[in-house]
């Protein structure tokens, strides 16, 4: 074995984010990876800009170690021939409302039947069950509505999203999770299942500490901007030419800061010695810290604290962090070839493995790219896809 999931093959019905990360996820670690998407119309994620060679660059970024195939699910060809590739294939993964899949009769009961050995993921936005399955939902709706929204930003400023797409991503991470557990069970019992991933699921599982919090205290929490409400000093803090940022989560960091800064006499302060001490006198911690940081720029203190073992990190933009000598050594970046694009590149393999690592194998295809290839795969004949072809069921892109 080569790759971890070698030999594993997965239909790919998603569209936009959750589902694409999570099946290109099995793809980097081996999966054969078919991308099934509307004739025409494709991926909504293709028309988002901004572009690159008049490819979506969004699309681009979730799509790649797949094979492209065109399926009108609307049409009873179209359905018959997702019940013959299910016949021989492991995962499914859609993100259709509640009730498509059903209505074109190949939803879970129907697809397992045909194909015991399943696993079907499906991933929407408040869940497949309960008072509000049939609710649509994007990544920002779900950041307002559990609570996401309420505890990012400053202290009486607007509500404000995360900078990217927090809740799809994790959602297609759970997704993930789930499907690789589903097949090591599939591995004991022979048989598949269903998985349901939320993007509520995902966001109140995220609350973790400040949902405890709350049981305890009956307070719901507020924004605190990039402060931590059980860790302090722990945030943004002015410096003499921009910002750091301090994580002391241990009173024997503290001791050493403020050895290191010349204010050895903070660290026996009642008020500051200990981290329950530093939360509750918050405000002075804060003045304490802009008198102290502020009196060296941001790259001087970084390398002092870094000598010292004291957890911070400069604020970096994301061209900095693309050309991070610790990025390019672990290759968290990576090169892609593509017929269309010269030079392309996109964050790589975060996930290491040190017997089955995963590689990048295939550019992210055009629509319906390998259409044909892949119902010959299944046993189609070649008249048959030329009358597949013919009715517009499916359809046969290139990049050319």
């Amino acid at each position: 074995m080569t790759a971890a999931l070698e030999g594993i093959r997965v239909l790919d019905l998603s569209r936009a984010l959750a589902g694409p990360f999570a099946a290109m996820t099995l793809g980097d670690m081996g999966a054969d990876v078919i991308k099934i998407e509307e004739p025409q119309a494709g991926d909504t994620s293709r028309g988002y800009p901004p572009f690159w060679n008049g490819i979506s660059t969004y699309y681009l970024s979730i799509n790649r170690n797949k094979r492209a195939l065109t399926l009108d699910l609307s049409q009873p060809a179209g359905q018959e021939i997702l019940r013959h590739l299910v016949s021989q294939s492991d995962i499914l993964i859609e993100s259709f409302k509640t009730g498509a899949m059903e209505r074109w009769g190949v939803g879970y009961d129907e697809l397992s039947r045909i194909n015991p050995r399943l696993i079907y993921c499906a991933i929407s936005a408040f869940g497949r069950e309960g008072p509000d399955k049939h609710r649509g939902g994007v990544d920002i709706l779900m950041q307002a509505y559990a609570g996401l929204m309420s505890i990012t930003g400053e202290e009486g400023g607007p509500p404000v999203r995360t900078g990217t797409s927090v809740v799809d991503l994790s959602a297609g991470a759970h997704a993930t999770q789930g499907i690789l557990a589903s097949l090591y069970v599939r591995e004991k019992t022979g048989k598949g299942q269903r998985i349901d991933a939320s993007l509520l699921g995902t966001t109140v599982a995220w609350m973790t500490y400040h949902a405890v919090a709350y049981f305890a205290s009956g307070q719901a929490p507020g924004k605190m901007g990039s402060m931590h409400p059980s860790v302090a000093p722990y945030g943004a803090y002015p410096t003499q030419n921009g910002f750091i940022v301090m994580a002391i989560a241990f009173d024997s960091h503290w001791r050493a800061f403020c050895k290191i800064t010349g204010r050895d006499e903070l660290a026996d302060d009642p008020r500051l010695a200990t981290n329950p001490a530093r939360i509750a006198n918050r405000a002075l911690l804060d003045d304490v810290m802009a008198e102290v940081l502020t009196a060296k720029p941001s790259a001087v203190w970084q390398q002092i604290f870094d000598d010292a073992s004291i957890p911070c990190a400069p604020v970096n933009t994301l061209d900095t962090v693309l050309r991070l000598p610790q990025v390019e050594y672990l290759d968290y970046v990576t090169d892609v070839e593509h017929p269309a694009i010269d030079g392309l590149r996109m964050p790589g393999i975060h996930l290491g493995m040190s017997e089955t690592p995963g590689t990048i194998r295939r550019h992210p295809p055009a629509l319906g790219e390998q259409t044909s290839e892949v119902l010959r795969e299944f046993g189609y004949s070649e008249s048959r896809i030329a009358e597949f072809l013919a009715s517009g069921v499916v359809t046969q892109g290139s990049h050319s």
